[in-house]
């Protein structure tokens, strides 16, 4: 090909013009909303992914076409723009034949940007609790009528998707940390969770990390503002003429939880700014951080104006993300919690939340995700699961990478000080749950882990 298909992707008129876009990785969840987005605007889309998922079959569903092997014979030809996302290896052969070929070929961030660039965004960053506060932002400002885009790094419980459209020119945007994407985003909102050290496979240093969440605040437009969580260690380096802090509790911070009960596995709480109060808010989600999470969307829903009960309502009737603090199964004989915990953090609040709700013994199923994580954060994931009850590990998720040697789930084992602990391969974890009567089972991880909850759930409904 001489290039003579392609549009300019710095056209700001580049979706009108597009008739056909390629994406490779198109089963992932970011990629799979950009697919939707396209969908949704009449592109030709089709792309390729490694494995069918359930997420690959709603794409097909759609009107989508998917393929599932490198195989140049089936890649568009006439395609004008070609997605990938950087999971996708370098020698992938159809983003290799594109690159060669003199095709437009992007990154989904970049595609991200220009979508977003004559918009005005929220977007979400931090090393853990964006997906949750992404969906509840979005969530609210869909349920109160006030309106929006949404681009999600989870698949909304209420709505069954992660993507959605609106006729109001404001995108609701998870902004990813991972290879930098974020900062190609300009945010009119930008919302910080958290800093801590993660993708230190990119970043290098646990410094580098926090440095790039300040170039991210620098990325606010003219007039906006920066909602973070009250406590980061940065917190005195963020840009923005506008800045509010959040807490669950913490009472110096701009907005804060108070007066928290526990009521059937449900939570009510007041909310208080510096002049306002949203009194007996109710969310059904469980996990005590996402009280928090919860709180970090309700500030900005009261920034845009929408009514307090309004908010309220939509809070109430936020059925949360799937794969974060998702009840599987939640009745008077088996709890089955699934959870896309894969930073020693986000595990602790996982823990924390069900502790909060749940006095019964604590099974945790945990699959470490990347050989670089675990070796980086092994200390901090054996210290986290030694507050459970028994732990089962599962052998590491790759990901995008080769294996390291001595870098296994063993090291997180043999860390731990819990007597009640194994490592099992996926055959002898549900051969485990057949053999063993369990109350409250929590299963964690961002790989493949969330294939065996159907089995899992399968044996449990049995017993």
């Amino acid at each position: 090909m001489n290039g003579q298909n392609n549009i300019s992707i710095n056209k700001e008129n580049f979706t009108q013009a597009l008739k056909q876009i390629y994406l490779i990785g198109i089963g992932g969840i970011g990629m799979s909303a950009l697919a939707r987005y396209f969908n949704s605007k009449g592109v030709v889309v089709s792309g390729y992914d490694r494995t069918s998922t359930p997420l690959t079959k709603e794409l097909e569903a759609e009107g989508i076409e998917i393929h599932y092997t490198e195989d140049l014979s089936q890649a568009p030809k006439e395609a004008q723009l070609i997605v990938y996302t950087p999971a996708v290896p370098a020698d992938h052969i159809e983003l290799v034949y594109y690159k060669e070929n003199g095709y437009e070929v992007v990154k989904r961030s970049d595609v991200l940007k220009l979508i977003t660039e004559s918009s005005f965004n929220i977007c979400i960053s931090g090393t853990h609790g964006k997906t949750t506060v992404t969906s509840m932002i979005a969530h609210i400002l869909r349920d109160s009528g006030y309106g929006c885009n949404a681009f999600l790094g989870g698949i909304s419980s209420n709505y069954g998707t992660n993507f959605w459209s609106h006729e109001r020119n404001l995108c609701v945007v998870e902004a990813d940390e991972y290879d930098r994407s974020f900062l190609k985003l300009a945010p009119n909102v930008a919302v910080i969770t958290a800093m801590d050290a993660d993708h230190l496979d990119i970043y290098g240093t646990a410094q580098e990390v926090e440095n790039a969440f300040v170039q991210f605040s620098q990325r606010v437009k003219e007039g906006g503002c920066i909602v973070s969580k009250y406590g980061l260690s940065r917190s005195s380096d963020l840009k923005s003429k506008s800045k509010f802090t959040y807490s669950f509790t913490n009472n110096a911070s701009d907005v804060h939880g108070s007066d928290i009960k526990v009521s059937e596995g449900s939570y009510l709480f007041d909310v208080v700014g510096k002049d306002w109060k949203l009194d007996d808010v109710v969310l059904h989600m469980g996990g005590l951080h996402n009280i928090e999470n919860s709180i970090a969307a309700i500030t900005v829903a009261k920034y845009l104006g929408i009514e307090d009960a309004k908010i309220k309502d939509a809070v109430a009737s936020f059925k949360g993300v799937k794969r974060r603090f998702e009840y599987v199964v939640k009745n008077e004989a088996h709890v089955l919690i699934d959870d896309y915990a894969h930073h020693p953090e986000e595990l602790r609040a996982l823990i924390s939340g069900v502790r909060s709700l749940y006095f019964k013994k604590l099974v945790m199923v945990f699959q470490p995700h990347l050989y670089s994580r675990t070796k980086d954060n092994y200390i901090g994931f054996a210290e986290v699961l030694d507050t459970c009850d028994e732990v089962i590990l599962l052998p590491i998720y790759p990901a995008r990478e080769l294996p390291m040697e001595g870098v296994s789930s063993e090291m997180i084992l043999n860390e731990m000080k819990l007597e009640n602990k194994r490592v099992l391969s996926k055959d002898e974890l549900k051969t485990w749950v057949k053999q063993n009567v369990t109350e409250l089972l929590v299963m964690a991880g961002a790989g493949d882990i969330d294939t065996l909850i159907e089995p899992v759930k399968e044996i449990l409904s049995s017993q």
